[in-house]
This record gives C-alpha cells, sequence and structure tokens, in this order.
C-alpha cells in the first residue's frame, strides 16, 4: 500500500469556482474532448468480449495494467481520470464494478489514484472510491462500498466496506 494516511488525506483538492457545484465546470477541469474518447474505450473495455481487448482498450486510455489482469464484463475505470487507475498482475475486477478516481461535490472535486494490488478482487458491482488501494490478494464482497484502503490478504465486504472473516 502507499502509506499508513487515511484515503481523505491523500486526496488532491481543487475548489469549485464560484456558487454553483463542482460538476457544472467539469470541461474546465477535464477536456470534454478527452473524455469522450475516454468514454468510447471505457465502452470497449466494458463490452470486449476478450480479455487482451479489454487489457489494451484499459491501456488505450492510460490505465497502467499488468499481466494476467481479468477485466469484468461491464467494469468501469474512471472516465475523467482514467490514468490515475492501477490494475497490478493477475488482479481480478468483476461484473459491474467502479473504479473512481473522482468525487465532484459542492465546494470542490476530489482526485486520488486506485490501485488494485496483485492477485487482488474485486467483487461485481462493487464501488471502489478515489484514492483506496487494495492490497495484494485481498478480497471485496460484491456489491460493497470501499471507502478505505484494504490491507493486503484481508476481505472486506459491506456498505461501508469492513474486514470480514474469510472462509477458507
Amino acid at each position: 500500500m502507499s502509506d499508513d494516511t487515511r484515503r481523505h488525506d491523500r486526496l488532491e483538492r481543487v475548489p469549485t469556482p464560484g456558487p454553483r457545484n463542482s460538476l457544472r465546470g467539469w470541461t474546465d477541469a477535464k477536456s470534454p474532448l478527452r473524455v469522450m474518447v475516454n468514454y468510447v474505450f471505457v465502452l470497449l473495455a466494458r463490452l470486449a468480449p476478450s480479455l487482451r481487448l479489454r487489457s489494451w482498450a484499459l491501456r488505450r486510455i492510460g490505465v497502467t495494467v499488468g499481466e494476467g489482469v481479468s477485466w469484468g464484463l461491464e467494469a468501469t475505470p474512471d472516465v475523467f481520470w482514467p490514468e490515475r487507475v492501477t490494475l497490478r498482475d493477475d488482479c481480478i475486477v468483476g461484473y459491474d464494478a467502479v473504479l473512481l478516481c473522482h468525487e465532484f461535490l459542492q465546494d470542490e472535486y476530489r482526485l486520488g489514484a486506485v490501485e488494485i494490488g496483485e492477485r487482488a478482487m474485486v467483487g461485481a458491482r462493487a464501488t471502489v472510491l478515489p484514492g483506496v488501494t487494495v492490497g495484494a490478494d485481498a478480497q471485496v464482497a460484491a456489491n460493497s462500498l470501499v471507502t478505505e484502503d484494504v490491507p493486503p490478504g484481508v476481505t472486506v465486504a459491506g456498505v461501508p466496506a469492513r474486514p470480514v472473516e474469510r472462509d477458507e
């Protein structure tokens, strides 16, 4: 894992200019053309029948993809800042999981890297928030919301995700 600080301490914060929420000004944060190109490759990564093609599409938008990564059908990397996603060797990102590297809020938006460790698993429909590291050999249960780092070898589940005993 990156360090012992909390996820919130690692996030980059950008104040919202003016009275409107930060999502209203997203075009000042990221080029609309870049986001459109990212979206096309995200769609390819979500729907392609081949794991090799999915990894290729993810790499085209800046995701760091290790060897043997399994990217599940309908899984979605951050479309605005995919270059902040790292997928280590032999990790699994399950069906319809979401890896977010941004949070658009009322008074600011926040950015943070997401790292899925070697041989880690993110279950179906799980959501990983910005700034989170899922350690090597860790497991995130389906439908979980990961708001804090997951230590290596630990299984987490729930909303928010908390450590649970792993059945062997």
